[in-house]
């Protein structure tokens, strides 16, 4: 006989349905959590499968509970509370020499150690990752000795593995030839290597603003100067300031991240994309366009790549496994247009090659067919997470807080009110376990210092209660 009878006469299914709801407000299955499936309800319970259908019928009429097609049940995250995003930036219109170096190096420092809630560096959740595949691909290759003898591999890289990225290309309306692409150790190499081709110690860069703290290194090292566009916190960058910059400064080349910006998570309208590579089409200015961000929208989609466009063969793409499959792996590409022949000689006189063995265990899990259903898990996880910690920002954080809403990407851009200074935060953070990325090193300038990022890879129950820490600290700043 089922249980949950009682004297009240209240059907099974309504009785069902609200424990789950009570363990859900008292945060045993919190916001996009799965919640135990039906069986192991009917199983547990001694219910029948109808009865419990139906109480989960009711989570979901009452917005509850949500179903996910051969997923399962989860706790559906509630909208939003209402707050506002970031304006559209407004850097400073004259070039800048870039000085960042020392405190990159401090946050980056940051995610190595354990005891810190992880909200600094943007490094991936690492129970997302298929390290558990990877490591059985990799023992397999070692077993059959499949890496060549006495040989490094040509400096375009593994055949096999450009085969792989020319058909994943294709999905984001880049038809790409293997012969089109050069393995790289990371995307930081394949941008390096790209800006070195372009460029020359002292020629200005186009940046969107703000924008990552490694592309701003890269020009750093290479003694660049940056010249920052306005970009918008939903459609990405100004094509109306860009034009105007073009026609106003010598621009050498265009370094910009038309999929989900790194601190922003804009999305450039295809439109856009188009107009983009037209205008620069027009000044035969190269693009270096960055998409490493690009396989992780959350609905809909893969958003095509500007190159999509590029009809001179001015835009050089680039991207990387790193934060998809392993950062440890350090496996990029580019795919380099017109200057092809030119850096694959770069890349030889650099390093030679990219490793053999992280070429072949990344070409063996893509071939293997396991990518799309491992992206699928892992952009739901994503969306949950940069909800949630998008949620708790609104709660915890003072009155005045601004923060971003994207459709991609794992981490948040957070405007604090104008008396907030992001460095003083983020050493207040740390002195209570608490890493975050200030704003100040996403630009050349101070512009953005009462500007946060935070990393939602982490976004969790421990994540939760330090974004309530941070808020109690950015209010204490703020008054």
């Amino acid at each position: 006989m089922e249980r949950l009878l009682s004297a009240d006469k209240v059907p099974l299914y309504e009785r069902l349905a609200e424990e789950i709801a009570l363990q859900v407000r008292q945060g045993t299955f919190r916001p996009g959590e799965r919640v135990p499936s039906v069986r192991q309800i009917s199983q547990q319970k001694n219910l029948s499968i109808t009865t419990v259908l139906r109480a989960y019928q009711m989570l979901e009429t009452r917005g509850v509970i949500e179903a996910r097609p051969q997923s399962g049940y989860y706790v559906r995250i509630p909208p939003r509370p209402t707050i506002p995003e970031p304006e559209i930036s407004n850097p400073l219109p004259d070039p800048s020499q870039v000085n960042i170096a020392e405190l990159v190096m401090r946050v980056m420092r940051d995610s190595l150690d354990q005891r810190l809630v992880q909200f600094g560096a943007a490094i991936p959740d690492p129970n997302l990752l298929p390290i558990k595949r990877l490591n059985r691909i990799l023992a397999s290759i070692a077993r059959n000795d499949q890496i060549p003898q006495n040989l490094c591999g040509e400096p375009k890289g593994l055949e096999e593995l450009r085969v792989q990225v020319a058909q994943r290309a294709y999905l984001s309306g880049c038809p790409l030839t293997p012969e089109d692409v050069i393995i790289t150790s990371g995307a930081t190499e394949a941008i390096s290597l790209a800006l070195r081709v372009i460029c020359r110690p002292g020629d200005l860069v186009a940046v969107e603003s703000p924008t990552y703290f490694g592309i701003l290194q890269i020009l750093e090292s290479l003694g660049l100067r940056t010249l920052e566009i306005p970009t918008h916190s939903r459609t990405g960058l100004s094509l109306g300031a860009l034009r105007f910059a073009l026609d106003n400064h010598p621009v050498k080349a265009c370094l910009f991240v038309p999929n989900f910006n790194n601190p922003l998570g804009s999305l450039m309208p295809s439109a856009n994309k188009r107009e983009l590579v037209e205008m620069l089409a027009e000044r035969e200015i190269p693009l270096i366009e960055d998409d490493i961000y690009g396989e992780l929208f959350f609905s809909g989609q893969r958003p095509e790549v500007a190159k999509a466009y590029d009809r001179k063969d001015l835009v050089v793409l680039c991207s990387s496994f790193s934060k998809d499959i392993s950062p440890s792996l350090r496996v990029g590409w580019v795919a380099p247009g017109r200057f092809k022949a030119e850096l694959e000689r770069l890349k030889m006189a650099t390093n030679m090659c990219t490793s053999l063995l992280p070429q072949l265990a990344v070409a063996q899990f893509l071939a293997s067919g396991g990518y799309d259903h491992h992206m699928r898990r892992m952009r739901r996880a994503y969306a949950d997470k940069v909800a949630q910690m998008a949620q708790a920002v609104a709660r915890y954080f003072p009155e005045g807080t601004r923060v971003t809403n994207p459709l991609g990407g794992h981490v948040l851009w957070v405007q604090l009110p104008s008396k907030v200074d992001s460095l003083i935060l983020y050493r207040q953070a740390l002195k209570v376990g608490i890493t975050l990325a200030p704003g100040y090193i996403f630009s050349p300038t101070t512009r953005y210092k009462n500007f946060i990022r935070l990393n939602a890879a982490y976004m969790d129950a421990r994540a939760e209660r330090a974004v309530l820490r941070l808020g109690e600290l950015a209010e204490r700043l703020a008054n």
